[in-house]
């Protein structure tokens, strides 16, 4: 989602502001909230006194009280209260949206202490962008310094506040760390307050962004607000290999993806038989391979007198009632009589056959030209073969293969 200056491209790159689609007019953030209840422009007497407010693009949300005098709506750059001075952020909610939003959350009104000042002027807004250019600067300078010290700890991002008196800086590590002199070293160097955050893989990830493997933004760092565990159970449920350079992302944890169709995939799968992994039969047994989940199909590798068989496809009705016949002492004999067929599939392989050869080039019928007209007008206006012939020398014989004899001699 991008603003009307961002949508024109050039060679694929946004222009416009030229944030590659985060631009600071608000309406192409990370993580965007439509307030669909404050454009209906209707008068709520008792409209609630709390609004959210994002800062640095959506990376950060808080909820702070909004006063009548702020005179402050959805969308506008507002000053806000901090421990140590103040904060410049734009409102994403407000009104009765904010309430949803925090029990959500889980947030109570009884814990917010900072309220909205007022909206941001001009010089605001000058400082902020000079705050913003300061980050990346800073973060070089603190890894740096960080490195010197032999710190075993990773920044992933640093956030100057507002009023440019305050940077928090965001890292992850493995187990605790003791940044007492780190901290010493950043006061020193960059004159302002230091406040370290130590934050998770999955949180790194969401503030800094990236494109995961199917081409589009992270969800972390674009819509997705909480965050599931995910074990690699729900990649055995999809029938999907464990191969773990292809089930992480970027954050080195499994994909938050894998939960998103577990749901479908466990009810579809409460109709399958139970404990079919095996179906003893009269003179072997069958193995279950795989299964198709939604096309209702098992597939068993048969292994007699320790041959292993062709796969056999068998639907999970054809497979309740074998597993039934072991139950009740029935020997299998013939569990070929059970093969699943799919006629249809087989009528459109016959199709195609009809149509296209083994090497899958389509064959033309060869079209029959009639040319008679043309090879008889052109054969009126040539001469007669034995005019041809006559053309020559009339008086000039062929040799003799004699006389070719005594000339050699």
């Amino acid at each position: 989602m991008g603003c009307a200056s961002c949508s024109v491209t050039k060679n694929g790159v946004p222009q416009g502001c030229g944030d590659k689609g985060h631009c600071t007019s608000g309406s192409c953030n990370k993580k965007n909230s439509f307030d669909w209840l404050t454009t209906m422009d209707l008068h709520d007497p008792m409209n609630y006194k709390v609004a959210e407010v994002s800062f640095k693009k959506g990376s950060r949300k808080n909820f702070y009280f909004n006063p009548d005098y702020s005179n402050t709506i959805t969308g506008d750059l507002v000053i806000v209260e901090c421990a140590n001075g103040y904060d410049v952020g734009r409102i994403e909610l407000s009104g009765e949206l904010v309430r949803l939003q925090m029990k959500k959350k889980n947030v109570n009104e009884d814990t917010l202490i900072y309220k909205i000042i007022r909206k941001a002027n001009y010089r605001d807004i000058e400082k902020l962008d000079e705050a913003r250019a300061l980050e990346h600067k800073t973060l070089i300078k603190a890894r740096n310094i960080a490195k010197t010290l032999d710190i075993n700890m990773k920044l992933g991002d640093v956030e100057y506040q507002g009023d440019k008196r305050k940077a928090t800086f965001y890292y992850t590590a493995e187990g605790r760390v003791d940044f007492r002199e780190l901290v010493r070293n950043y006061a020193r160097e960059f004159k302002i307050k230091i406040e370290m955050k130590q934050i998770g893989a999955r949180q790194e990830s969401s503030i800094i962004g990236g494109i995961g493997t199917c081409g589009r933004e992270l969800c972390c760092s674009t819509w997705k607000s909480d965050f599931q565990s995910v074990t690699t159970t729900a990649a055995r449920y999809q029938n999907l290999a464990i191969n773990q350079t292809k089930l992480t992302g970027q954050c080195g944890r499994l994909k938050c993806c894998l939960n998103y169709e577990l749901d479908t995939y466990l009810d579809a799968l409460g109709d399958f038989p139970k404990k079919a992994d095996i179906i003893k039969l009269e003179d072997g047994v069958a193995n279950l391979v795989k299964t198709d989940i939604f096309k209702g199909i098992m597939y068993y590798s048969i292994i007699k007198n320790n041959m292993r068989g062709p796969l056999l496809a068998l639907t999970k009705e054809q497979v309740k009632k074998l597993l039934a016949m072991n139950q009740k002492g029935v020997d299998i004999k013939n569990i070929h009589s059970l093969e699943y067929e799919d006629e249809k599939l087989k009528l459109k392989n016959e199709e195609e056959l009809e149509f296209a050869d083994v090497t899958g080039e389509i064959e033309l019928p060869e079209l029959k030209r009639r040319r008679g007209n043309k090879r008889k007008n052109k054969n009126r206006n040539r001469p007669p073969q034995n005019n041809r012939k006559k053309s020559g020398n009339p008086n000039k014989q062929k040799p003799n293969s004699g006389d070719i004899k005594n000339k050699n001699k």
